[in-house]
């Protein structure tokens, strides 16, 4: 395997500075997945080969991936994962998302001045760590979909913490922009002892991640969430030298996962299910999509200028939406039977002017059969990091996973080798505007609203056909909605849809990549009346298509280290 990840880091190395760009997708009969990283697609893929579930194979390239891809995702933060399993014809999904601690208050974030903190005066440190909750979803899902032991899934990532791994473009480039690792534990692990950066190719090791890793094989996440290790987290969070915070041993302990239905709805002939709250993913994409009905999008080629109007219209309006109505469903009253109504819908598809846009910030709807109180919107940021996995094992089950830390590097405190979340930023750092309470905001014990958005899409006959998700902060949900959308009404293979330019609006600004290949569409764009934004809306969508005669088509974004590989 060595011989291999040599292989694939040189080429990552070659490419990783090249634009997006359509390649051919990887092609399997039997099972395939795709990850971020070269490495977590190795592990997954042996544990396919061995008859491993698709649960097990994100374990052991969940495990991989907190070591290669640290500042994206780890045992440190939280997960969602939507799982299919073919033999019973059943759709769930699984609420790893981390929470509030018991201490914490609505007014968390804000300063003594009465004013919002700014971003990374909260982020950094120990005030913005949530409660992890990889390990325990990852403990459930297991549970109910697991084939091979529990020990044997974290094997690949315990040698390649031991022995060293070459460290990938991503996580060097990475460290070259970061400015706020000022914890000495951090700092010691991501720079070389002369205080210089490891540099993309050079080996790494990291023996307490080895550690931590043989404790949980070995006992479980219990000993995670309880002795040793949970008193580390606890002190490195209370005893941080920024923004020390507040969690608790019994916080830990009382770290409970969640089995939730999924969260489903139709596109055309097909049906789309994914992550309800605290995730605000398949509720905003499928608004999205129910009005784009009304349009014909499988007429146009892929990203015309009508094509990209109407969806950046449709997300426009759902966004607006999404910032009132959405947080943790356990806290706050969601009306998502509301959201959802076609007839709702219909009448937010008639405020789109097919040829033109306001340019401006949409209002939210009035949404049928609500019975939340009256709250104000919210802004709450989600900067891009994240990572997210896809599956389909050898028996037709699949699995759709979103992995975070929440921004990169988290809250740049190290534990025992893995890096804490900065969740709790995902929170309104205002718990009230005008005197309305912000549904998003911080209470004890509450998961805070996400955009992640994993994806499983089902035809006309309850097929699967699409496994699917990205990670991007609050642009998740429209990058993956334009791979659906260049899969199930452009025909394109999942590497083609990947590939296409991200386009996303969250009620403000068009959001067009910044590539030569978008120029003109940004340009034809801003004539229709949007406010243009060039970044680099950089996604990880990571892809399978199920093809009819069961062949199985992989897309991995170039945009990250990514790699779709199977049998």
């Amino acid at each position: 395997m060595r011989h291999l990840l040599t292989i694939f880091l040189a080429l990552l190395l070659l490419t990783a500075a090249a634009p997006a760009e359509a390649s051919s997708p990887a092609r399997a009969q039997k099972f395939m997945i795709a990850t971020a990283n070269p490495m977590a697609t190795e592990a997954g893929l042996k544990i396919l080969r061995a008859g491993g579930s698709a649960v097990d194979a994100a374990i052991a390239a969940q495990m991989v991936l907190a070591l290669v891809e640290p500042q994206s995702s780890g045992i440190g933060g939280g997960a969602f994962l939507v799982h299919f399993n073919r033999q019973q014809g059943a759709t769930t999904s699984y609420d790893g998302r981390e929470t509030a601690p018991a201490a914490a208050t609505p007014d968390r974030f804000m300063g003594p001045d009465g004013k919002p903190l700014s971003y990374f005066d909260a982020v950094v440190g120990g005030r913005s760590v949530g409660v992890p909750g990889t390990l325990r979803v990852l403990e459930l899902a297991h549970r109910n979909h697991g084939v091979l032991p529990w020990a044997r899934l974290f094997e690949d990532a315990i040698r390649l913490a031991e022995e060293g791994f070459p460290v990938p473009p991503r996580m060097a480039d990475a460290l070259t922009r970061e400015k706020h690792l000022i914890q000495e534990a951090a700092r010691a692990y991501f720079h070389k002892p002369d205080g210089t950066l490891w540099a993309a190719g050079e080996s790494l090791r990291n023996p307490a991640l080895a550690d931590t890793l043989r404790r949980v094989a070995e006992g479980g996440p219990e000993a995670f969430y309880t002795g040793p290790i949970a008193q580390d987290i606890v002190d490195a969070i209370t005893q941080a030298p920024r923004n020390p915070g507040d969690m608790t041993l019994a916080d830990l302990a009382g770290y409970e996962a969640k089995e939730r239905p999924a969260v489903c709805g139709p596109y055309r002939q097909f049906e789309v299910c994914g992550m309800g709250p605290p995730s605000s993913g398949a509720l905003t994409m499928l608004m999205s999509l129910a009005m784009l009905e009304r349009f014909d999008l499988p007429g146009q080629t892929p990203l015309s200028v009508d094509a990209a109007h109407w969806i950046l219209e449709a997300q426009r309006l759902a966004y607006a939406d999404r910032g009132l109505y959405m947080a943790d469903s356990d806290f706050v009253d969601v009306p998502m039977e509301g959201l959802l109504d076609r007839g709702y819908l219909a009448g937010r598809a008639a405020l789109i002017d097919p040829a033109r846009s306001t340019g401006a910030a949409a209002q939210p709807g009035e949404v049928p059969r609500k019975r939340t109180q009256d709250f104000a919107p919210d802004s709450a940021l989600e900067l891009p990091a994240t990572s997210h996995l896809a599956i389909v094992d050898g028996e037709g089950n699949a699995l759709s996973m979103t992995t975070t830390i929440e921004a990169v590097f988290g809250s740049r405190l190290m534990v025992r080798g893995f890096l804490l979340n900065n969740e709790l930023t995902d929170f309104s750092f205002r718990p009230d505007i005008d005197g309305k309470p912000v549904a998003n905001r911080v209470e004890p014990g509450k998961r805070s609203r996400s955009s992640m958005s994993p994806t499983l899409v089902f035809d006309g006959d309850d097929k699967l056909r699409l496994v699917v998700g990205s990670p991007g902060g609050s642009q998740i949900i429209n990058y993956v909605m334009k791979t659906v959308i260049g899969v199930l009404d452009w025909g394109l293979d999942p590497q083609a849809a990947i590939a296409l330019p991200n386009i996303s609006n969250r009620n403000g600004a068009s959001e067009i990549e910044r590539r030569a290949d978008a120029d003109a569409l940004a340009e034809a764009l801003a004539a229709r009346g949007h406010r243009i934004d060039r970044g680099s809306l950089v996604s990880g969508l990571q892809a399978i298509q199920i093809l009819p005669d069961g062949t199985l088509l992989g897309g991995a974004d170039p945009r990250r280290d990514s790699l779709a590989a199977g049998d």
